[in-house]
C-alpha cells in the first residue's frame, strides 16, 4: 500500500469512527423505541452491507487481487466491515446473523471482481437513497446518509478503476427495496450452503 494510500485510510478510519459512534448511540439511546418502519429499515441494510463486507474479505483472503485493486479491497472492506458492526449494534437483539454467501468466483479475477464491485457499490448507493424518506427518527436519517455517502465515494473510486464514468448525469435514481431484493435475489450469491470450494470463505 502506497503512503498516499495509508495516509487517507488513516484520515478515513477517523470518520469510520464517527460514523459508528452516531450509529451506536442512535441504536443505545433509540433501540427500545424506534419505529418498527426504522428496525425494518436497518435490517434491511444490513443484509446489504453483510453481502458486501462478506465479498471484499473474501476477495482480500483470495490473493488474486494486486496493486490499486487490492488496496480498494483492503479499504473498502474496512468500511463494509465497520457498516455491519455499527447497524448490529443499534439493532441489537433484533439484528439477523449473517447468511452464507457464495461468490461463484467473483473474487478470483481481478476482471470480474472488479465488474462484481461496480454492481455491489451502485447498488448500495441506490438502496440508501432509496430508503432515506421513508426513515422516521431523524438520529437515524443523519447516520444513514453518512453511510450513502460514503458507498457513493466507493462506486466512484471502484468505477474509476474499471474505466467506468463515475458520474454519467447529473441526477442520480433511487431503487426501492423489492427492486433491491430481486437484483440480489438474482446473483445466486445468497446461499443456505456453499459448494464452491475456492477461497472457501463465506462471510
Amino acid at each position: 500500500m502506497s503512503a498516499r494510500t495509508t495516509r487517507r485510510a488513516l484520515l478515513e478510519s477517523g470518520a469510520i469512527a464517527a460514523a459508528m459512534a452516531a450509529i451506536a448511540d442512535t441504536g443505545t439511546a433509540e433501540a427500545a423505541t424506534l419505529h418498527p418502519d426504522d428496525v425494518a429499515i436497518l435490517q434491511f441494510a444490513l443484509l446489504l452491507e453483510q453481502l458486501q463486507a462478506a465479498f471484499y474479505t473474501e476477495a482480500e483472503r483470495s490473493g488474486a487481487l494486486h496493486g490499486t485493486t487490492a488496496d480498494l479491497a483492503r479499504v473498502v472492506g474496512a468500511h463494509e466491515r465497520a457498516h455491519v458492526r455499527a447497524i448490529h449494534g443499534a439493532l441489537g437483539a433484533r439484528a439477523a446473523a449473517a447468511p452464507m454467501f457464495d461468490f461463484k468466483g467473483a473474487t478470483e479475477t481481478p476482471a470480474r471482481f472488479i465488474r462484481t464491485a461496480v454492481a455491489f457499490e451502485d447498488l448500495g448507493v441506490a438502496a440508501y437513497k432509496g430508503q432515506l424518506t421513508r426513515i422516521r427518527s431523524d438520529r437515524l436519517v443523519a447516520t444513514v446518509l453518512s453511510i450513502h455517502a460514503v458507498e457513493a465515494r466507493h462506486a466512484a473510486w471502484i468505477r474509476r478503476l474499471a474505466g467506468v464514468v463515475p458520474a454519467p448525469a447529473a441526477f442520480d435514481k433511487a431503487k426501492p427495496e423489492e427492486a433491491i431484493k430481486q437484483i440480489v435475489r438474482s446473483t445466486r450469491f445468497v446461499v443456505s450452503s456453499t459448494s464452491h470450494q475456492s477461497p472457501g470463505f463465506t462471510g
